[in-house]
């Protein structure tokens, strides 16, 4: 007896049609609107964990390097995500500038602890203990001294390859470079001879001696940070929430009070209610206003700004128009 009913089949979206008789049989694929299609953070991930297995394999001794700060906790994140149920096949590094917020180290130390990693430090100190670099001061800024200590970090261990956690939206300079940034037997960067990356071809080899940095998260925005945050319950150091602290206003940036940072003649220290935006060297960068509490508040604060995190909280940005570019020209993140 001939039948209308159609057999469904195990193969996903797949019905085993029976023709009369029951012989003839075919399969017909249908046709199905996607009840599930992935949101821009599915896409954004995906393209990361992408990006780290192809870096992670065509290399011999990868990093990541991790400051403490919201893109490289992600970037630590994603990163763990690729290789489970394993550990990640490479270490972590932090170059400290010694000039840090106790906050970001704690943090730093339990979250690196929590993701099974080996944490690897180099300390701007050491390199100013050694002559490679001046000493700018007890007030002064480190943060340019960072380049010497990282790439003594990438010989002495002889990385070819180091995860950052920069994205294009932060600043222009960052902008035009690629995903995979190449980096000279000196370390140095050169915007003009950068690899083509169509269609997400990613050609990592390097000759001896030199070494790549790789951006996973280039396409990202700040706002895709926190949200990825939100979604994945990602902890972060308690300075990037609202609360109290000893300020000082210096060059239209707020600079909160520490054994670095007091306040010079003219000056007057008030506590406000701020967060950070950004961490680094405690001499340079600044808190913003802010009483946002929770990651929905910081989402809905941040979805109405119109300047980076950087260009808003960063010194050391602000000493030319170029001072990213020529910092990253030298070897930096």
């Amino acid at each position: 007896m001939e039948t209308a009913s159609a057999l469904v089949s195990p193969l996903a979206n797949t019905v085993v049609s029976p023709g009369p008789e029951g012989v003839g049989a075919s399969v017909t694929a249908l046709v199905r609107p996607v009840e599930h299609p992935l949101g821009h953070l599915d896409q954004l991930e995906s393209l990361a964990i992408f990006i780290i297995r192809e870096v992670a394999a065509e290399s011999e001794r990868p990093v990541l390097l991790f400051s403490g700060g919201k893109d490289s906790a992600v970037l630590l994140h994603i990163a763990s995500k690729a290789f489970r149920p394993g550990r990640m096949p490479f270490p972590v590094l932090h170059v400290d500038t010694g000039h840090n917020f106790p906050e970001v180290l704690a943090y730093r130390d339990a979250q690196v602890e929590a993701e099974g990693a080996r944490l690897l430090v180099a300390k701007v100190q050491d390199s100013i203990d050694q002559g490679r670099v001046a000493d700018p001061g007890a007030g002064g800024s480190r943060n340019r001294l960072q380049t010497t200590t990282l790439l003594d970090a990438i010989n002495a261990n002889q990385f070819d390859a180091a995860f950052g956690g920069a994205r294009r939206d932060e600043d222009k300079a960052r902008a035009k470079e690629r995903v995979l940034s190449f980096r000279d037997s000196f370390g140095q960067w050169d915007p003009k001879r950068q690899r083509p990356e169509l269609w997400q071809l990613y050609q990592g080899t390097v000759r001896p001696g030199e070494h790549l940095r790789a951006f996973p998260l280039s396409d990202w925005t700040e706002l895709d940070i926190w949200q990825y945050i939100r979604r994945e319950y990602i902890e972060l150091p308690s300075i990037y929430y609202a609360h109290e602290r000893e300020v000082v206003e210096r060059d239209g940036m707020l600079l909160a009070l520490s054994e670095w940072v007091t306040p010079q003649q003219g000056e007057e220290s008030r506590k406000e209610a701020v967060r950070f935006r950004t961490v680094g060297d405690a001499t340079c960068t600044g808190a913003v206003r802010s009483t946002a509490e929770t990651v929905e508040e910081i989402i809905r604060e941040i979805s109405s700004s119109r300047i980076s995190e950087r260009g808003a909280t960063r010194a050391d940005d602000r000493f030319s128009e170029t001072a990213m570019e020529d910092r990253k020209r030298e070897g930096y993140f």
